[in-house]
This record gives structure tokens, sequence and C-alpha cells, in this order.
């Protein structure tokens, strides 16, 4: 068989040429790796990549296929995908098709057979950058100028493009405790059914909803989701947040939620050199001392140095030292720069969730 090549070029001018899989098209997106060793599904349909080009370090990707209960969306929203060896064979009793198929189906075009080490190499030396991945056009000149003409990530907004258009309900799995509004800036399926098993009704909101009428819901409390882009991005959005989390609602962020929550405190949020992205980021509890590993995917951090004193870091990146969790210490507000409803991940950080059960049970208590 006949393999057609294809051509991946970072805007600082290398290339990487490989074999086209997946979709033919070409785009162009931010280039990031992850070093999850499964869960490539949850990858491709997770909100956060938006407006970026994957690469996974492991090196078989597509050998247990794909099927509908692995997908954190409605569809993929990475703009490419990387790996060394794209799998033709899914062997799994849960698959319902091939990676491959998946990908021309939703129109994502897909390199093989590239030196994914040397490029990670690259993207932790020079960090992620721009980057045209073509299925259809190997002229590598065209390329770069198409990289270099594309948006950058900084100050970018794509909150608004992957979150839902209309409010919408899920009802809790079992007894309904609470009810959570979630702001929906790229919320993952397993996050709601992680807080729905634990009780809650959830009401699910465009990422531009006003306070004012998350607040005519009477929630119990509020979840701000994960999510793609830029914090700096959302001015609009920060001080909606900043009105809900002075009201005394409990409010628990994770990720992009967490980056909104630090500037609604008044902090800075700056780009890291490569990002996080994997399930295997170390994260130290510095009010208990215990180590998480965690799940990661963000491009964007809190800066420590920036929060007020009210504000307090729970919990640092055991890499870089960044901060990975706050909490206010006169307000009911916590959140984890990471993935705690772990899809893809390991599942040590699932009992934040909890700790935002129990700040809803102490707010309820104090009422009464």
């Amino acid at each position: 068989m006949t393999r057609k090549p294809a051509l991946l070029v970072l805007e600082d001018g290398r290339t990487f040429r490989g074999y086209a899989w997946g979709a033919a098209a070409e785009v162009c997106g931010e280039v990031v790796f992850n070093t999850s060793m499964s869960g490539y599904q949850e990858v491709l349909t997770d909100p956060s990549y938006a407006g970026q080009i994957v690469c996974m370090t492991y090196p078989l990707i597509g050998n247990y296929g794909v099927n509908r209960d692995d997908e954190e969306s409605a569809r993929p929203w990475v703009e490419g995908f990387v790996v060394r060896e794209a799998s033709r064979i899914a062997s799994n009793w849960r698959a319902e098709g091939s990676l491959d198929a998946y990908l021309k189906r939703w129109g994502i075009p897909a390199i093989e057979h590239v030196d994914t080490r040397a490029l990670v190499r690259h993207i932790r030396d020079k960090g992620a950058m721009r980057a045209c991945l073509s299925t259809i056009d190997t002229d590598a000149q065209r390329l770069l100028e198409r990289a270099r003409q594309s948006p950058p990530m900084e100050n970018r907004e794509l909150a608004s493009v992957v979150s839902t258009k209309e409010r919408y309900e899920i009802p809790a799995h079992s007894e309904e405790r609470f009810h959570v509004v979630c702001y929906d800036f790229g919320v993952k399926r397993n996050s709601l059914r992680t807080l729905a098993r634990l009780g809650c009704r959830l009401t699910v909101v465009p990422a531009s909803t006003p306070a004012s009428e998350v607040l005519q819901l009477a929630p119990d409390g509020i979840f701000l989701s994960n999510g793609p882009g830029d914090p700096a991005s959302m001015t609009a959005v920060i001080e909606e947040i900043r009105r809900l989390i002075q009201t005394g609602v409990p409010t628990f962020g994770i990720c992009f939620g967490h980056q909104l929550l630090g500037r609604a405190f008044g902090g800075r949020t700056y780009k890291l050199l490569f990002g996080h992205r994997g399930g295997n980021q170390p994260v130290k509890d510095l009010q208990t001392g215990s180590i998480e590993i965690t799940s990661h995917n963000h491009g964007f951090a809190v800066d420590a140095e920036s929060l007020p004193p009210e504000v307090e870091v729970t919990h640092i990146n055991l890499n870089d030292g960044c901060v990975e969790g706050m909490r206010h210490r006169a307000l009911p507000v916590i959140s984890v720069q990471y993935h705690p409803e772990a899809a893809p991940g390991p599942h040590d950080a699932e009992h934040h969730f909890r700790r935002f059960i129990e700040l809803m049970e102490r707010a309820r208590a104090e009422v009464r």
C-alpha cells in the first residue's frame, strides 16, 4: 500500500515529515504534547484542546479503537494529531470503530511516523508554538507562512467557541442533595457525571451568563469548568465571577476555572513555556504534605506572588513549583489547576469534588 506523505511545520522553521492518516486536510494551531499512555479519545474530545495540534508521547496510538462512552464532549476539538505509530487494528471489546475512521469522520488530519521524541524535546526547549499540519500539501515554505500567520494562543478567547449555546440540566443520579450551576468554559462530561453521582442536580450555563442570572437560579454551589484559551482574554467573565464569589455561594474551579478565579481574586496569570498535559503530574498538598499524581491540560498558570493575602496557595506542582490549588481564607472558594475528573488520568484527585460537597454542606448548616 502506498502511503501518502504529510508534513508538520513549526513557526520557527523546524519541519517534521511523516505519513498521512485521518482526514485529508490542512490546519494550523499551537503544537503541544501529552504524556498519557492511554486515553487518546478523551484527549481528542477535551474542549480544552481547541486551537491546538496535539502530539502524543506514547509511541502506539489507536490500538483499542474508539467508542461513544469515552467521549468527553459531543465532538473532537483538537486541530490536528501527531503520533509515532498509528495502529490500524482496534483490538478491544468496547471498540465501536477505528481511530483512523473517527478522525476522518470529524475532518481532523493526523501524521504518523514522526520522531515524536525529537518534537517533544524541541517544544520543551523552545516552548509551545504555532504550527501548520498538512496531509494534502508538503510545501514546507508555504506551510511555514501559514503557521506564522495563524493566531497565537496569548490573549486568544476560545471558551465561547466550545461553550454550550443554551442552558441545560442534568439530574442527580440518586437523591438530590444540592443544586449546582456549572459555567461551561469547555466542561468535560466526566466532571458532570461525578457531581451528579454525588447528589448534585446540575444547571449548565453558557460561558457568557451574567452573575445575576446565575443567582436567580438559587444555586447551592457554582462550578467553574476547564476550557481553552488565555484566561486574560475573559475580562467580562472574570468580573461576573468576582460578583458571584462575593455573595458567599460555595464555588469550585478547575483548570481554566481555577485560572479565572486567580484573576477574579486580583491576581495575574502567565503562559507556561510548554504547559502541563498528561496523566502523571505530581502535585503536593501543602496542608497535608500528601502527593497526588494528577491529570493536567493547561498552558497558563496563576502567579502566586500576585495573589492577595486572603488567598492561600494550597497545592504546588513538584516539577516546576507553579500554583496547582488555592482557597480563599474567608469565602467558601476552592480551586485546583488539574482535572479531578480523571478523564484520562489517575483518580488521586477525585476527592476535590467531595471538598466542594463539604463546602455546600457547611454553607447550608450555617443558614440553619
